[in-house]
């Protein structure tokens, strides 16, 4: 996709930086948050969350991707796991469509995982730098909603190399065109990518009708991100891309006012 087109041309409102909540820091720069990007719904950070509410009139509006790619199998050879709370509707839950494929590994609340973990409670955005973590262990997400995030027990499902994702915007017909609302299969994606495992990626949401939309929207981000060595880059890298949104929308919003306000001038034929 073009830069500058599609719905990541201007930033959401929940784009806009400023102070959040407890979870809203996205990354980190030398143990220390870094400057918060908000969202909407209390400005809490993805962490392959899916919603329960019905999917938006602008996007596609199958979630379970019936539709799948007819491309040849893809062997994911490193592991790919999820704690499931049962909190989605089973016929949007992305993930339990991949563990019906497969694809996902089930643990259980306690159990241990060594790799790559998106989660809330990471304290620095997923890098290039992380993928022999990713090689040797894999990335697990945790499939849980958003308006149930504080019952999850994270204390119970820690891992020591916990994750956030940088700004991307969401595909899944649910939050079509949002700013961080990515599913379970987006996160783990977006996590496959930012690590040099695109092959993998893709292979993922190809088992999704609107899977493809998800590259096609975030490509022009995945690409800076993938350019960059390591947490800090890519934190630095989304500080500029965030920046540059920011400005590009303020420029359109003068752009129609300057507009509106000259049409104002014209003389009315009516009269």
């Amino acid at each position: 996709m073009a830069r500058g087109s599609g719905p990541a041309s201007r930033p959401h409102r929940g784009a806009k930086r400023g102070r959040g909540s407890a979870h809203s820091s996205r990354g980190g720069r030398g143990g220390h948050p870094r400057r918060q990007v908000q969202d909407v719904d209390d400005r809490r950070p993805d962490s392959a969350v899916d919603e329960e509410e019905e999917a938006e009139a602008d996007g596609p509006t199958d979630e379970s991707g019936e539709e799948e790619d007819s491309g040849p199998e893809v062997s994911i050879d490193v592991p790919v796991a999820m704690w499931d709370f049962d909190h989605c509707d089973p016929r949007r839950c992305s993930g339990k469509r991949l563990a019906r494929l497969g694809l996902i590994k089930e643990l259980k609340v306690g159990q241990r995982f060594r790799g790559i973990v998106v989660s809330p409670r990471g304290t620095q955005v997923v890098s290039p730098a992380d993928r022999d973590i990713v090689l040797q262990h894999g990335i697990a997400v945790v499939e849980c909603s958003w308006a149930r995030l504080d019952d999850v027990p994270f204390g119970k499902i820690a891992s020591p190399h916990e994750r956030l994702l940088p700004y991307l915007v969401a595909a899944n017909p649910v939050n079509y065109g949002k700013p961080w609302r990515l599913n379970c299969v987006e996160a783990i994606a977006a996590a496959f990518y930012l690590t040099g495992f695109k092959e993998y990626a893709d292979h993922l949401l190809s088992k999704f009708g609107w899977g493809e939309a998800f590259w096609k929207i975030n490509e022009v981000y995945l690409e800076q991100y993938c350019q960059c060595n390591t947490a800090a880059d890519v934190a630095a890298t989304q500080d500029r891309i965030m920046l540059e949104l920011e400005e590009s929308y303020q420029q359109s919003r003068e752009e129609s006012a300057a507009g509106y306000g000259g049409d104002l001038l014209v003389e009315n034929p009516n009269h």
